[in-house]
């Protein structure tokens, strides 16, 4: 068998040059040092895989040169830079590193908490660069017995809570996508109620970076909180409202800040540079050499796998080629993703079980629509964390039961594919079909018959059948200056009514607050695909 080769992109930790230099099996180029356009003219046609961090473009004229490559490895969590669609469509498939840096951004959070309560970089400032000796000028406050808000409870966040319990600290965390038992096994009180992390005196933010947790601090969030809160972001820039923030800042609500992230890096001009009150870090949330080593060890090992058809760790994507699987079979996996995530944004809480039903010649491939539905369900709470490859092993790992069940063809459709997702809120079934020239459709959700597009922001509002209602509905959409889109119905023998709303907007806390109020309403969700 020839050797393959593999190429490095971008600068990595020498350990994992090491590694790929070492390994007989395997033509190794150093390109980091290569301008960007030879790299791409010249090198990457010869490459197998790559290994990329963000200085390297894994975009159209990138996938265009790379005629023999099987395999990305982005060097770290984020792939923003990667054209992950593109890529699936050649057959590439992309690797992350998702974990390495795990530590190192639980201590950098830590770096930041301390710092705030300490005005640590003032006064080291004070004393060293301007030679004032005035320790009236830095009292600081405690730790211990403060209450830390923790959003978001996975690798990450569930670390930091750790640590903030070994300073004695109350520690509240808010994870709707996790069981309770996560946290309250760490002595930790865990709460599905928002307003309880805004009463603390000290707020984190760990979640993935999507539509329902972009900006999900904001003004009226900052309004509620305690006078003199602090807030922590080393997670992802844009989870805080920057503008809201700002305002906090300036008006003393808020007393200290400490910032890794920005909505826009590098965030060089950044008015939050002119504050007093805030710690700020050029995004090193990976920047330790242990961490720097781990990434470099593993995406080496991950692209040798990779190279020589071991395996595909961290899989992104699933590389889908027309000659592998029947025209009408991709939709179809497409689709199930979309119910798959669409019923976690609906239900929005810990998910104990995901049931995948097909019936018609698309449940030949009920294994691949498991695996789909499964990444869609998952994505919602976990964002990159999950993909085509670990989803199945994730599950298990929180104690999520997958099943698969083909049923008759007697539907009425040729082929339909189901999810029914259980949670510990209560169950949800959605089913869908796809007609002519990947026209999808969702025809049944629970025991209500429609005909809706999985597309865009979309309310699901439940309610006696009573008259009026529509009305009361479209009078809430006007008043928030929300344009409807599309408007579907469906009724049941029970004298109740299922109204699917796609908007053009957001869904807000208001929003959701009158449909609620409305005398007619059972319950109300949303999901945006």
């Amino acid at each position: 068998m020839s050797k393959k080769t593999i190429v490095v992109c971008d600068h990595i930790h020498q350990d994992g040059l090491d590694i790929l230099a070492n390994d007989s099996e395997i033509i190794f180029i150093n390109a980091a040092d290569e301008a960007k356009d030879k790299l791409v003219s010249e090198i990457i046609p010869l490459a197998d895989v790559a290994i990329t961090r963000s200085s390297t473009d894994v975009d159209q004229a990138f996938l265009d040169a790379a005629k023999n490559i099987t395999a990305v490895v982005r060097a770290g969590v984020g792939v923003d830079n990667v054209d992950i669609p593109g890529s699936s469509k050649q057959g590439i498939v992309i690797m992350n590193v998702p974990t390495a840096n795990t530590i190192a951004a639980v201590e950098l959070t830590m770096t930041h908490l301390l710092s705030c309560v300490r005005k640590f970089p003032y006064a080291h400032n004070n004393l060293k660069l301007e030679r004032v000796w005035r320790r009236q000028d830095w009292y600081g406050t405690e730790l211990k017995d403060k209450k830390l808000g923790i959003i978001g409870f996975g690798n990450i966040g569930s670390r930091v809570g750790k640590r903030a319990k070994a300073f004695e600290m109350d520690v509240i965390a808010y994870d709707p996508y996790i069981d309770s038992s996560k946290a309250t096994d760490l002595d930790i009180t865990y709460t599905k109620n928002f307003e309880d992390i805004l009463g603390c005196d000290i707020i984190t933010i760990h979640t993935p970076k999507n539509t329902e947790t972009i900006g999900m601090i904001g003004k009226e969030e900052i309004a509620k909180m305690k006078e003199g809160v602090i807030l922590i972001n080393c997670a992802r820039g844009g989870l805080y409202n920057e503008d809201a923030l700002l305002e906090g800042l300036k008006n003393g609500k808020i007393a200290m800040a400490g910032i890794d992230v920005f909505n826009k890096e590098p965030a060089i001009d950044h008015p939050f540079l002119d504050l007093d009150n805030v710690t700020v870090t050029p995004h090193l949330g990976a920047n330790t050499k242990e961490s720097q080593k781990n990434i470099a060890i593993q995406a080496a090992e991950n692209a040798i796998a990779a190279a020589k058809g071991i395996s595909y760790p961290n899989a992104l994507n699933l590389p889908i080629k027309e000659n592998e699987l029947p025209d009408f079979v991709r939709p179809y996996l497409e689709l199930v993703q979309k119910i798959g995530h669409m019923s976690a944004q609906i239900t929005k809480s810990a998910v104990k079980s995901i049931r995948v039903i097909a019936e018609g010649p698309v449940a030949d491939h009920l294994e691949s629509m498991g695996t789909f539905a499964t990444v869609g369900v998952l994505t919602e709470s976990l964002g990159d964390q999950v993909n085509y490859v670990n989803a199945e092993f994730v599950a298990a790992e929180r104690g999520i039961e997958i099943s698969k069940e083909v049923t008759p063809n007697t539907s009425g459709f040729i082929n339909r594919i189901a999810v029914k997702l259980t949670t510990a809120e209560g169950i949800i079934f959605i089913a869908g079909t796809v007609f002519d020239e990947n026209v999808q459709r969702i025809v049944e959700i629970d025991d209500y018959i429609l005909d809706v597009e999985p597309k865009g922001t979309m309310i699901f509002f439940r309610n006696t059948d009573t008259p009026g209602v529509i009305g009361d509905v479209g009078k809430i959409m006007a008043d928030n200056k929300l344009n409807i889109s599309d408007f579907r119905l469906g009724r049941d023998h029970k004298q109740q009514a299922l109204a699917v709303v796609r908007i053009d907007g957001q869904v807000t806390k208001e929003v959701i607050e009158a449909l609620q109020s409305l005398e007619a309403c059972i319950s109300v969700g949303y999901a945006a695909l």
